[in-house]
């Protein structure tokens, strides 16, 4: 095939992929939309509202390990069903902490991901921007923990939250400076809105503001959100690598 040929026969195919991938999402969108038409909050925890609450996030690691196979139950896949069980553990306030540990095991399992050879490096060129990226990133973090932390202290196990947080933070915060790296916008993108979700989070949690009107749905909103772009962004990824793999046997 010559160059006309081969760019088409590739948008083809980009395009093909790109409607398998929606139909694939179609069950993610649908169990979203279910969560927000029940909205399980306002209801007695339970083992039902937890399951409407995590079934998104599950369906989205299903996605991806039938697109990147079973290796990616050590990635992104692993990191999405760590999230469900922290889904799971947040609808009853006593397992908060317990919630907290499973996130933060897909926030490290994230991490290793975005260091793998799945995804591109960004060339020294742009090396001075990704190390202010990664400065604003720390500082915000670092001041948005000072902020909260006299709210922590009154909380009844301060004791063991106070230090767990902030090690929440260091890890959210390191997972979205590696997506930096990744020069993938679906993750960047989805990294920096789950920083966003777990601070409203947080903020309404530790009781920083008085009780916000639709708080806990803007939370899901950029939580669901936040998942979805970074399981598509993997699925990008994966995808890109054999095309380059590809591209470099032909």
């Amino acid at each position: 095939m010559d160059i006309l040929e081969t760019d088409a026969y590739d948008k083809r195919r980009r395009r093909n992929m790109s409607c398998a991938l929606f139909l694939s999402l179609l069950p993610f969108f649908l169990s979203s939309a279910l969560y927000f038409y029940l909205w399980t909050p306002d209801s007695v925890p339970s083992v039902v509202s937890a399951g409407v609450k995590a079934a998104p996030t599950l369906l989205l690691a299903m996605v991806v390990l039938s697109w990147n196979g079973g290796q990616s139950v050590l990635g992104v896949a692993g990191g999405l069903i760590f999230s469900a069980v922290g889904d799971c553990c947040l609808v009853w306030p006593e397992l908060f902490i317990h919630g907290m540990g499973a996130f933060a095991v897909a926030h490290l399992l994230y991490s290793v991901t975005f260091l793998s050879s799945r995804y591109a490096t960004y060339s020294s060129s742009s090396s001075s921007l990704n190390r202010f990226l990664h400065l604003v990133l720390v500082i915000v973090g670092g001041a948005f923990y000072i902020y909260l932390f006299p709210f922590l202290q009154k909380t009844p196990n301060s004791d063991l939250l106070t230090p767990g947080v902030g090690i929440y933070f260091i890890l959210i915060t390191v997972m979205a400076a590696l997506a930096v790296r990744t020069r993938h916008v679906a993750t960047l993108l989805g990294s920096l809105i789950f920083m966003v979700s777990d601070a409203s989070l947080a903020l309404q949690v530790f009781k920083v503001l008085p009780p916000i009107e639709h708080g806990q749905i803007v939370v899901m909103v950029t939580y669901y959100l936040a998942q979805l772009l970074i399981a598509v962004g993997d699925i990008k990824a994966a995808q890109d690598k054999d095309d380059f793999s590809k591209w470099k046997r032909s």
